[in-house]
């Protein structure tokens, strides 16, 4: 322990001797306070002060005798505890299934498993509504019901599972996919069948990640404002849509922000619980043998039922996503199914300045995130310094706040000044970089971690500079982190609506917001339009990128067979 605290004294001496490193996390920590910290302290200020900056709790009492207000708080919870639940137990189907059996279409499951990630979240709402609505493909066109409850908990819940299992399918998938099939051959090997090898060796072993991929998914459903905005409805009031309508609905600042600290508080909870001990709850195999082995965790029958249960929900998600297609070139949805390209002509001569501004804004704040993930994973992972686990705990936050409680804060926080930025562009990018950054430090943490610090001491044995080792040795190394981090912070930048519905204007709109502004005005074939061209750009930017880095390794292979 002397040793290491000797360590670390000379490193953090060492940090001192480097000011520009210095001056890096100065101004990191400077940002985090600024972009992340204070705005939820406005949040907070605002709801308990009066005009006069009096202390006054008036708005908490007002939702706490407010049933409405009540039941959307509970709404809240009930469907982020059922998302969580349902969601977890579709992910652990798809990754058990494709990690523990053999079966046919492995390729196809995984693509249909992650699909919904690069679709803007509330497009499966639209779609819900286009096959389980009045006029809906499913219930009106083929069994004639026309009063299906999908406005509510159950149109709700679909939308969100679908929406959101893939989280749990990616962190489950790594999960199952690490242990060892050995550990189950030893199981049969003492007598144990197919069913008491997997809930005595599989399921505890999973445990941690279940656990950590509820509270994911919790997190997650309770943040989400698109879904609810369209599917909630007025009979099953939800509290992220609640805040919104208070504030733009009833101009009521502080009531808004009341709603906005209620939402916050069982996130912020979620949030801690996953990350500072359900996360450090891992099970780990390390057995020093070949870890090949027959898959025979399932018999024949069970296996192709698990087969029929994934070519299900895969054929549902389908559907849901082709419905908008479908629903993009049809003049009037549930009333004129005609084919026309109209709808994008309107697209165009509507939308042509959200297009710019939303893409404007996504190449603006993508790479400013992705780098600056970069940088904080760098510092967590490779200096110490004093506040490092306060900068963690910081940069992190951002991912456990929901969107609509930031949208707030940034609206109070930016609004005079010296930091007037209401309206601008810039609040916007700033808004999109500080909460999408999460991403890009998870990747570049879990990176470094399998970097041995060893190639970087040997750089600074060589004379190199902080800048030096960060630029040519940390950073060519986790590449593959910054740029699934790039891809993220794209993705979400051009779906983005929880926390950028607040911060829109006339100067500056983004796609989203014109589709839920199309789906509230009835006009559901140009919403679709609208979102099949927001997807057509997000799949071209993966696929562009794609090609990019494959051109990238290419040519980098080809320089090192010539160089050897």
């Amino acid at each position: 322990m002397a040793i290491r605290g000797e360590e670390a004294k000379n490193r953090f001496l060492n940090l001192l001797k480097d000011p520009v490193l210095l001056l890096i996390i100065v101004l990191i920590f400077a940002a985090l306070a600024i972009f992340i910290v204070y705005p939820l302290f406005r949040v907070f200020a605002v709801s308990m002060t009066d005009k006069e900056g009096g202390f006054d709790l008036s708005a908490y009492s007002h939702a706490f005798s407010n049933r409405y207000m009540r039941q959307g708080f509970f709404n809240s919870l009930l469907v982020a505890g059922l998302t969580a639940i349902f969601g977890m137990l579709v992910g652990y189907l798809f990754a058990y299934t494709l990690n523990r059996t053999d079966i046919p279409l492995k390729g196809f499951f995984r693509t249909v498993a992650v699909l919904p990630i690069v679709f803007p979240p509330f497009i499966g709402a639209l779609s819900i509504i286009m096959l389980f609505g009045f006029n809906g493909i499913i219930t009106a066109g083929i069994f004639g019901i026309r009063n299906f409850p999908v406005y509510g908990l159950w149109g709700l819940m679909m939308a969100q599972v679908v929406c959101f299992f893939p989280v749990a399918f990616i962190t489950l998938d790594g999960v199952i996919g690490t242990i060892s099939p050995t550990l189950e051959d030893a199981a049969f090997n003492l007598g144990a069948n197919r069913w008491q090898a997997f809930r005595k060796v599989i399921l505890p072993m999973s445990v941690p990640g279940i656990a950590s991929t509820m509270l994911v998914l919790f997190i997650e459903s309770l943040a989400d404002f698109g879904n609810p905005l369209i599917l909630a409805g007025s009979k099953f009031p939800v509290l992220s849509v609640q805040a919104y309508l208070q504030i733009t609905g009833m101009f009521d600042t502080k009531g808004g922000a009341a709603l906005a600290v209620w939402l916050l508080f069982p996130s912020i909870a979620a949030f801690i619980i996953q990350k500072y001990w359900v996360g450090k709850k891992k099970y780990v195999t390390v057995t020093g043998k070949p870890t090949t082995s027959v898959l025979k965790s399932v018999s024949k029958p069970v296996k192709w039922i698990l087969f029929s249960l994934c070519m299900l929900i895969a054929v549902f998600t389908l559907t849901i996503y082709a419905t908008i297609f479908w629903g993009a070139f049809v003049k009037a949805w549930g009333m004129n199914n005609t084919l026309t390209l109209e709808n994008f002509k309107y697209v165009f001569d509507v939308g042509l300045e959200a297009i710019k501004d939303t893409l404007v804004i996504a190449f603006t704040s993508t790479p400013i995130s992705a780098v600056l993930g970069m940088i904080i994973a760098f510092l967590l992972v490779r200096k110490v310094f004093p506040g490092r686990r306060v900068m963690e705990f910081t940069s992190m936050l951002s991912f456990a706040v929901p969107g609509t409680v930031i949208g707030i804060g940034y609206i109070l926080s930016f609004n005079k000044p010296p930091l007037l930025l209401t309206g601008t562009l810039a609040i916007l990018v700033l808004n999109f970089v500080f909460r999408y950054i999460p991403v890009g430090i998870q990747s570049g943490v879990a990176l470094l971690n399998q970097v041995d610090p060893a190639i970087e001491e040997a750089a600074y044995t060589l004379g190199a500079d902080n800048r030096q080792v960060f630029t040519k040795v940390t950073l060519p190394l986790i590449m593959p982190a910054f740029f699934s981090a790039l891809v993220f912070a794209f993705v979400r930048a051009m779906t983005a609506i929880s926390a950028a519905i607040f911060l829109v204007s006339a100067r500056w709109n983004l796609i989203t917001v014109q589709i839920l502004s199309q789906s509230d005005s009835g006009r559901l074939s140009e919403a679709c339009a609208f979102s099949v061209l927001l997807i057509g750009m997000i799949m071209s930017f993966i696929v562009i990128l794609k090609i990019f880095l494959k051109n990238k390794i290419s040519l980098s292979s080809g320089g090192t067979a010539g160089q050897g």
